[in-house]
């Protein structure tokens, strides 16, 4: 009777045993090589003189060439036995360059590297080339400012969207201090990140303020489409032009009415128009001509950088703007690259300006339409402003 009731306990207590402790104890199998397709390689690899290495593991394509930012072409690429494609380029100047493979016809970003350039039509990777010195995007050992992200539903374009706002070292929402502020906008198939994730604007003020060249101010970066549907990959884009119009002035009705007024609420922020500058860059700078210049009681300070999607019918899309503005603008700063398509259509706009007797600052650099352009017109126009 004792035995039967030992015999009984012992096997209560077995069956309580968690099955985790009793699987821990089995023995495990021996673990091999992880499989082709999780293996990584090194890409990119930045050598001391600048050159970089990429580098693609892709053993099944038949062709994979390298396409980067500021290049005019794209590079073939050579495989090796092992199924890595690789090549190394000359030297690049010091800057952030976007780049992607193209396998096979297919863009593909570089899974072995962790820094994204964002983008609502074509993602890629991205690769920070350092100077003797640290360039202005760069992060230093200096204070740094805060990146805030907002959600707002827009009743102007009925929908869910978000916005940045930019708050430099030493912002502090209780001291009764405000600030100027900048909105810079930015361009086609970017989203509201794109001045942040790619252009490191914040890095950018960051280091200009510790630097004393530029006044410490509050930037807001706005989703820019008024109409969503313009981004799409299968739409007519700026071809079709009621839908770029629509797009134009339903982003201005959403920044004016909305954004504004919410930033003025909720941060310290200067509301006279002396204080108040909007930049952007390509459609971004297209909608900050048409929004600044039309709404003078509002902007002081007007910049574009690569601007596109104006019509080329100047009179219609600023159809109050004569001399008189002169008297109203602090600055109007107009960039572009000497290498960009859209040089002809931003001479011919400054030459418009001119006709009509409105003086402004003309800026043309080497470069493209690209990011390293338009990052150092931030650079360039940020010590500018509120002075």
């Amino acid at each position: 009777m004792k035995h039967a009731r030992l015999l009984s306990l012992l096997v209560t207590f077995v069956l309580t045993i968690p099955a985790s402790l009793c699987l821990a104890q089995a023995p495990r199998p021996a673990r091999g090589p992880l499989p082709t397709r999780f293996r990584r390689v090194l890409s990119p690899e930045v050598h001391p003189d600048r050159s970089v290495t990429f580098r693609f593991h892709d053993p099944n394509a038949e062709k994979v060439v390298l396409s980067v930012e500021g290049s005019h072409h794209p590079t073939p690429m050579e495989k090796g036995a092992n199924g890595i494609w690789s090549v190394t380029i000359p030297p690049l100047a010091p800057e952030i360059y976007g780049y992607s493979f193209v396998a096979d016809g297919v863009g593909l970003m570089d899974p072995s590297d962790h820094l994204i350039k964002p983008n609502l039509l074509n993602p890629q990777s991205m690769v920070l080339i350092p100077g003797e010195s640290p360039m202005p995007w760069e992060i230093t050992d200096v204070p740094h400012g805060v990146v805030h992200h907002i959600y707002y539903q827009s009743g102007v374009v009925g929908d869910n969207r978000d916005f940045y706002v930019y708050t430099p070292p030493g912002y502090n929402p209780k001291v009764k201090g405000k600030y100027p502020v900048l909105y810079l906008l930015h361009g086609y198939s970017d989203d509201a990140s794109g001045w942040t994730a790619v252009g490191r604007a914040n890095i950018i003020l960051d280091n200009l303020i510790a630097q004393q060249k530029v006044k410490p101010m509050i930037v807001v970066m706005p989703l820019g489409y008024g109409a969503p549907e313009i981004v799409s990959p299968t739409g007519p884009g700026f071809r079709g032009r009621n839908l770029a119009e629509e797009n134009m002035t339903k982003f201005r009705d959403a920044l004016l009415t909305e954004v504004i007024p919410q930033v003025e609420k909720d941060f310290r922020v200067k509301t006279d128009r002396k204080d108040r500058a909007i930049a952007g860059l390509s459609m971004g700078g297209a909608e900050s001509l048409f929004t600044g210049l039309n709404n003078l009681d509002k902007f002081a300070w007007v910049a574009s950088f690569s601007a596109g999607g104006l019509s080329a019918d100047y009179d219609k899309e600023f159809p109050s703007l004569d001399s008189s503005a002169d008297s109203k603008l602090k600055l109007l700063w107009i960039a572009c690259g000497t290498d960009d398509a859209l040089i002809t259509p931003n001479r011919k706009f400054r030459a418009w300006l001119t006709s009509k007797g409105i003086h402004h600052t003309d800026i043309e650099t080497p470069g493209m339409h690209e990011w390293p352009v338009w990052r150092g017109n931030l650079v360039a126009l940020t010590p500018l402003l509120f002075r």
